[in-house]
């Protein structure tokens, strides 16, 4: 899909909450057509200058798909290492070593970790969780 079609079809959206919801009511979702459905609409809406409304309804619809892929497809934590989650977590942020190294106090640092050559301290797991909004017990 390109760019244009997606512009295309975000400018036929309602701008109205209650005109988003007459499309499609933010729900639990239940099975498969429900998802892709909500999934679809996310993805029309997402990136774009969004409206105060807008911005509301693909929260609660975010929401709802959050809860349905956790359910339907729970992470296999057996094999995630914690370089393996911060490897993730960092390319999810658009953080390049460097900056990994800065938020942990030392750019040099970020590489030094991401290469596994050096481990996380403790003081570095609390600074990441809390960056990343995620459980120390993740990057331990």
């Amino acid at each position: 899909m390109t760019r244009t079609t997606t512009l295309a079809g975000f400018k036929r959206l309602p701008r109205t909450y209650a005109g988003l919801v007459a499309m499609l009511p933010p729900r639990p979702i239940h099975d498969k057509v429900q998802y892709d459905n909500a999934v679809e609409m996310i993805d029309r809406l997402a990136g774009f200058d969004l409206t105060a409304d807008q911005e509301d309804y693909l929260e609660a619809l975010s929401t709802f798909v959050e809860a349905y892929e956790r359910d339907r497809f729970p992470p296999d934590d057996a094999r995630l290492t914690p370089l393996a989650a911060l490897k993730f977590l960092a390319a999810e942020h658009g953080m390049t070593a460097s900056d990994l190294g800065r938020l942990v106090g030392n750019r040099a640092l970020g590489s030094a970790i991401l290469s596994g050559r050096r481990s996380l301290s403790k003081a570095h797991i609390k600074e990441l969780a809390g960056h990343f909004k995620v459980e120390p017990g993740l990057l331990l």
